[in-house]
């Protein structure tokens, strides 16, 4: 595996429209940042997205005149981009300035809410995006990254992405077309439909993130339909064809990671969670890809605290509460392991943004929480009290939110919910970002 990146990347700048187009983008920016004003002051939130949905509806060529000609990191996957890009920003933003880096920190990963952060800082030269899995194709083709993080693939929003296969397929159909133009490739070796995917760039650099263990979304093999096997740690090979997990590159075991040519180092984040440690050891391989020393790197990832308002303390009234945010099975499987206050709040929505399925429930492994009370809130709480039921928790329904984070707790309490509860918490308990 090479050490240096690629030459191509090192003199990377933004492309700019002719003198017409440039003034018709500035005014359709100006437009959106004046709407993202009146969205803030109305307490709709950031107005990331209404800006960036009022922007490329006037200048429809905003998304790709804007990716163009920079150096690009596009972290994609079901679980883990959010923080996985923060890390990187962090670490790209110390090793070359905030004037000179730019991203879409508040999450908003559509075309629309790239094109919204690239928006406000037109001239950087290096962007770090959060992607969506829907549109990793799209940046892939127009954006042309330099480094393209690959975390996992997990049912999400099942009334949405409908079937994750379909997107490993695209991915892989995008680095395909892409061919030596294609991004370097951080890629998850625990992940069989990650891993078949990336096998089609340019470059893979593969990392152990020290988390195997989820299968449920990765029974067939995605190259020949075989039933995968498993052993007891997560690896996992394919009987069927020459799929199987690869040697890593980088891999992570407790605060420890090991890299190429034997290299240690050891991660002291602010982050908590063994799914946050492998989205760390994601970032810093892309972040030494990019050029950045690993120790720049490391010191900056250990300042980031709380992604997106992840991991914040929220306060209501006299109570304290530390906020965590999961949206599948997967997500809700490893934020129990990081929970520890009892009792603890669980929080479940079903609007939209978070899929109106609530199947997924009895995929969770809840009898974690045995021993614990736990108190269910939220528009589906009742489903969630089903499932406890059978997993023999503790617990007690309260519908409403406010009345839920309004109980008497004497310590700081773990509330962990979907993404609609856990916005309007965040609004509740005085989180922004």
């Amino acid at each position: 595996m090479a050490s240096s990146p690629s030459q191509r990347f090192r003199h990377a700048r933004p492309v700019d429209p002719t003198i017409g187009r440039k003034l018709w983008r500035n005014t359709a920016i100006g437009i959106g940042n004046l709407t993202a004003w009146a969205s803030r002051k109305a307490g709709r939130g950031s107005g990331a997205s209404i800006r960036g949905q009022v922007i490329t509806r006037l200048y429809p060529m905003m998304f790709a005149e804007l990716i163009a000609g920079r150096r690009i990191a596009a972290v994609s996957g079901t679980n883990g981009k959010t923080t996985t890009t923060h890390l990187l920003a962090a670490a790209a933003e110390t090793a070359w300035g905030t004037r000179d880096v730019v991203t879409n920190a508040d999450g908003a990963n559509l075309r629309e809410g790239i094109a919204s952060a690239l928006s406000q800082n037109v001239r950087a030269p290096v962007a770090i995006l959060e992607t969506d899995e829907q549109i990793v194709p799209d940046m892939i083709t127009r954006g042309r990254p330099e480094v393209l993080v690959m975390l996992n693939f997990s049912r999400d929003q099942l009334d949405r992405h409908h079937e994750i296969a379909s997107l490993g397929k695209k991915w892989r159909a995008a680095l395909t077309d892409a061919g030596e133009n294609g991004p370097t490739v951080v890629a998850n070796i625990h992940d069989p439909l990650v891993t078949w995917s990336a096998e089609a760039a340019r470059r893979v650099i593969w990392v152990d993130m020290g988390i195997g263990g989820w299968t449920a979304d990765a029974a067939l093999c995605p190259s020949c339909g075989a039933i995968l096997e498993y052993d007891g740690d997560g690896s996992w090979n394919c009987p069927g064809c020459a799929l199987g997990q690869h040697r890593a590159d980088y891999a992570v075991r407790g605060d420890e990671v090991t890299g190429p040519d034997g290299a240690r180092w050891t991660l002291d984040l602010q982050v908590p969670g063994r799914f946050n440690r492998g989205n760390a050891t994601c970032a810093l391989a892309a972040a030494i890809e990019m050029g950045i020393d690993p120790t720049v790197a490391l010191a900056a990832m250990g300042t980031v605290r709380a992604p997106a308002g992840r991991f914040s303390i929220g306060r209501f009234g006299d109570n304290r509460a530390r906020l965590l945010l999961a949206k599948n099975p997967a997500g809700w499987a490893e934020s129990l392991l990081v929970m520890a206050s009892d009792p603890v709040v669980l929080a479940i929505d079903s609007a939209i943004a978070d899929g109106t399925d609530v199947s997924w429930l009895w995929d969770v492994e809840f009898e974690r929480l045995a021993g614990r009370h736990v108190i269910c809130t939220g528009p589906r709480a009742q489903d969630l009290a089903v499932r406890l039921s059978y997993a023999e928790v503790d617990h007690e329904v309260v519908d409403s939110l406010r009345e839920a984070m309004a109980r008497p707790y004497e310590d700081t309490v773990d509330v962990l919910a979907t993404y609609t509860a856990f916005l309007n918490l965040c609004k509740m308990g005085g989180v922004e970002w």
